[in-house]
């Protein structure tokens, strides 16, 4: 069995280093089968693993000359074994090194990317229970609809953040699949328990069924989860950067000392990380395409996949990993403004409680129509005239024959709007604590 290790950073993982290392992985998975089942002397397998190693320089410069990434590594190996190297890649195709290794490099990647977002949601738990009862205006269509709680803002992006792992989870498993089934996938040299004994060395399942190459809807999995988690975070920036507008001003983003808003303009604070994380959400958008054109190819195998998959897997997986660490350091240091909050939430002198004082009206044997032509006049008068919609609704005749004082201000009570807060935070974080929430 491969040793496990600790997670490299991102970067490091999608290093030539690195991925040059998981190949050797493979090749002396498969070279210890071999040793296993008597088809390489067990004093060759000895030698191969004492002596096997490369240099990223050396590959690089063979490959000038060979055109071939695989042929360039092995030639390398070689080098440095010597007379035992004509056991290594016995029996194989260079896509059951490659496809292989990638299923080492993509597990390990879902493993970085599932800490990230564990971290995140931390911070999106720990910001919902701090905001859970302070009321902002919701907005439907950019326009003031009814109070809401700021909490369940927080509560919903770590729900949907529950999704995405739950999605990162599932293209775990379909990337963590090895083939060692050659050329075709037929297992015309190596027979198939050896393809499942090297799996298993490496933590590894193997794929039922393949061609000369793993099947690509699976790194397409990948890529989509990828694509809808950076959705989910533009998401998130997206709103941090409306609050930050100088007319909404309801929280930004921390402004730390030194940092300069604008070259020309020195008061300016902008939002700069939120759109930083937008606009790379993009990119990895974009690349859950390529992943999903990859799919479709020439009957056993074409390498038009290739040349696509050493940009977008590695830059895919880069990006998400940094736009969640970006939008966990945003989200912990976010600068909230309550006080702005109600002030937005009063803008409209009271208007945001018509839908409350309809239903109450309506509750009392007014008709639907009737009661909407009562409160709608009033919230006219506000926009056209001015004034506060409270006043003038104590004031409409048809409205007080039917609603008392106290009845009415309870109608302009903001806590009744946030009565079901409490209900909501408990599905979400209390229906199962083993993690399968939102």
């Amino acid at each position: 069995m491969i040793e496990r290790y600790t997670l490299p950073e991102m970067g490091a993982l999608w290093s030539p280093q690195n991925k040059f290392q998981k190949w050797l992985d493979v090749e002396i998975a498969v070279c210890e089968v071999h040793a296993e089942d008597g088809t390489i002397p067990r004093d060759a397998l000895e030698e191969i693993k004492a002596k096997a190693s490369f240099a990223v320089e050396r590959v690089n410069e063979i490959e000038k000359t060979t055109d071939h990434d695989v042929i360039a590594f092995t030639t390398n190996l070689a080098e440095n074994i010597g007379p035992a190297a004509r056991f290594v890649h016995y029996g194989l195709t260079s896509s059951d090194v490659v496809d292989t290794a990638n299923a080492l490099l993509l597990k390990d990647s879902c493993d970085i990317l599932l800490n990230k977002i564990d971290a995140l949601s931390e911070v999106l738990k720990r910001r919902a229970f701090e905001f859970k009862d302070t009321p902002q205006i919701g907005r439907t269509h950019g326009i003031h609809a009814e109070p809401t709680s700021f909490g369940l803002t927080w509560a919903l992006w770590f729900a949907e953040m529950q999704r995405n792992r739950e999605r990162l989870e599932r293209a775990k498993e379909a990337v963590a699949v090895g083939k060692i089934s050659g050329a075709v996938g037929a297992f015309a040299h190596l027979a198939p328990d050896v393809e499942e004994r090297v799996c298993a060395r490496l933590g590894l399942k193997a794929a039922p069924v393949s061609t000369q190459v793993i099947q690509r809807d699976r790194y397409a999995e990948y890529l989509c989860a990828l694509a809808i988690t950076a959705g989910t975070l533009e998401k998130i920036a997206l709103q941090v950067r409306h609050w930050q507008r100088t007319e909404v001003r309801e929280a930004q983003e921390k402004f730390k000392a030194g940092q300069k808003g604008s070259s020309a303009m020195p008061h300016k604070r902008n939002p700069i990380l939120s759109e930083r994380i937008c606009g790379m959400a993009r990119a990895v958008r974009a690349n859950s395409i390529v992943g999903l054109e990859n799919i479709a190819l020439w009957h056993e195998r074409d390498i038009s996949h290739s040349s696509a998959e050493r940009i977008v897997l590695p830059d895919s997986s880069a990006t998400t990993d940094y736009i969640l660490e970006k939008t966990a350091s945003l989200l912990d240091g976010l600068v909230v403004y309550p006080e702005n909050m109600l002030k937005n939430l009063n803008l409209t002198r009271g208007l945001v409680f018509s839908g409350q004082l309809l239903l109450a009206l309506t509750k009392k044997g007014v008709s639907r129509e009737d009661a909407y032509v009562y409160t709608q006049r009033n919230a006219m008068k506000v926009w056209d005239e001015g004034g506060e919609y409270k006043d003038l609704v104590l004031k409409d005749a048809d409205v007080r024959a039917k609603l008392t004082e106290e009845e009415i201000e309870k109608v302009f009570d903001v806590r009744h709007y946030l009565r079901n807060v409490g209900k909501v935070f408990e599905r979400v974080f209390e229906t199962n604590r083993r993690g399968q929430v939102g």
